[in-house]
């Protein structure tokens, strides 16, 4: 019943298609009704929950579908492609989307590890990846639609917006998704920590050493948390999130010149090759095809 109340909520707040602020810092809400096919993305953390219509996303050839059964959690900031494969003007697109506020995020990830009684998971498998799927458990379900209720009331979102923000990260972490969130974000983020290190010097060569370095751990050791974490090798990820985020700029008008050199390039030339070998078309063919309304992850 709370779901069907949160479908209907998103559906009389949102006419148009593109994203919709409800007035709480990091949520939105947004409509699509055109079919996209997968492209380049970079998702930042953040919560996806759909209410309908059905969304992909592809990290490192694994497709990640989702739909209003099942919410996608991203702890850490991925390259991906994605899409909205299935949207039609009868069929929107319809959902929420939830920046993840490190600060609060991390508070929460270590309350929850000291707090008394807590089940601790072992830390000695492997570590789980940044992207996970989750099912609408009660928890989740009845978080959302608290926080939504609040639209529409300016001092009822000024007064309680926050706090109904922090039990939808709560839940989050108390969920399906919760490993990957708390591992991102509470004791143990070291590649998390790695990976924000990258992310904030996408135009400065950064070594595998160097990353290693920034979370105390050896070359050997890093390589082989991240790729569990990531799918992808150090160098790899770096490669994708450089290209990507180039490709989501160039979306945004900037021109495949200032693209390259705002992720590291020096050669037009040698990106131009290298965009091409990841994603079959050259950056110029590439920002003439459909993508997603900006913002929209």
């Amino acid at each position: 019943m709370s779901r069907e109340r949160i479908a209907r909520l998103i559906d009389d707040l949102v006419d148009e298609d593109g994203l919709t602020d409800v007035g709480v810092k990091g949520v939105q809400l947004f409509r699509v009704t055109e079919p996209v096919r997968c492209a380049p993305a970079v998702y930042e953390p953040s919560v996806v929950a759909i209410t309908s219509g059905v969304k992909e996303a592809i990290l490192d050839g694994r497709s990640y579908v989702y739909d209003r059964s099942r919410y996608l959690c991203c702890a850490m900031s991925m390259p991906v492609e994605a899409g909205t494969p299935t949207a039609s003007p009868d069929n929107p697109l319809l959902g929420v989307q939830i920046s993840l506020d490190t600060k609060v995020m991390t508070e929460l990830a270590i309350e929850m590890e000291h707090a008394a009684g807590a089940i601790r998971a072992p830390r000695s498998g492997p570590l789980p990846q940044g992207i996970a799927l989750a099912r609408w458990d009660e928890a989740f379900t009845d978080a959302l639609l608290r926080l939504l209720q609040l639209t529409g009331n300016p001092a009822d979102l000024a007064v309680l917006g926050e706090g109904r923000l922090r039990e939808v990260y709560y839940a989050l972490l108390k969920g399906e998704a919760g490993d990957t969130a708390r591992r991102a974000f509470g004791v143990g983020n070291e590649i998390a920590r790695a990976i924000e290190y990258v992310s904030s010097r996408l135009e400065e060569p950064v070594t595998i050493d160097d990353m290693a370095a920034q979370v105390g751990m050896s070359r050997a050791t890093f390589h082989r948390k991240f790729k569990q974490a990531t799918t992808m090798s150090p160098i790899q990820f770096v490669k994708s999130m450089r290209l990507n985020t180039a490709a989501t700029r160039m979306a945004g008008g900037m021109n495949v010149s200032e693209a390259a050199m705002a992720v590291g390039y020096a050669s037009p030339s040698q990106f131009s090759r290298e965009f091409k070998r990841m994603y079959g078309q050259s950056p110029r063919q590439w920002t003439t095809a459909s993508a997603l309304p900006a913002g929209i992850v």
